[in-house]
């Protein structure tokens, strides 16, 4: 099962984003400085939200992103998938060829590891995360770093 780093800070972005909804459209720079994502890595992840319809952005001063629909229309899978993620936890991407063409002992076991997680995904919504995150935390925002191991 892939997650990449940019699908987890996608969803992360989205939450900061809705997070701050109320306020004028959201700057880059700001989902950056509380989340210590690089600009330039939201920069990629914000245009592949735009062309799913997640973001819509707004030009000019004072301008930004807002959510491209109502929090609770947005579902984590919907942002993964925007990103490209393929969530297969399967060595053949589901064709069943995984054992030289044939279906590998535990392939139907991975093909219901991704119906769960699919639906799981499907199941949680923007609006949920930030209701979720509003009972642990109040309106503070977490930081989203993923600790660098150092190599000795």
């Amino acid at each position: 099962m892939k997650l990449t780093t940019k699908g987890r800070f996608a969803v992360t972005a989205m939450v900061d984003l809705a997070l701050h909804e109320e306020e004028a459209p959201i700057s880059l720079t700001q989902i950056s400085e509380r989340q210590q994502i690089s600009v330039a890595y939201l920069e990629q992840i914000f245009c592949k939200l735009r062309r799913a319809g997640l973001v819509a952005s707004v030009r000019g001063p004072g301008g930004g992103y807002r959510l491209g629909a109502p929090a609770g229309d947005i579902t984590a899978a919907a942002i993964i998938e925007a990103m490209d993620e393929d969530i297969d936890a399967t060595q053949c991407r589901g064709d069943g060829s995984c054992l030289g063409g044939a279906a590998c002992l535990t392939h139907h076991l991975w093909e219901d590891l991704n119906r769960t997680t699919r639906k799981f995904l499907e199941g949680v919504t923007l609006a949920g995360m930030v209701e979720a995150h509003a009972a642990r935390h109040g309106k503070q925002v977490v930081s989203a770093v993923i600790p660098v191991r150092k190599h000795a």
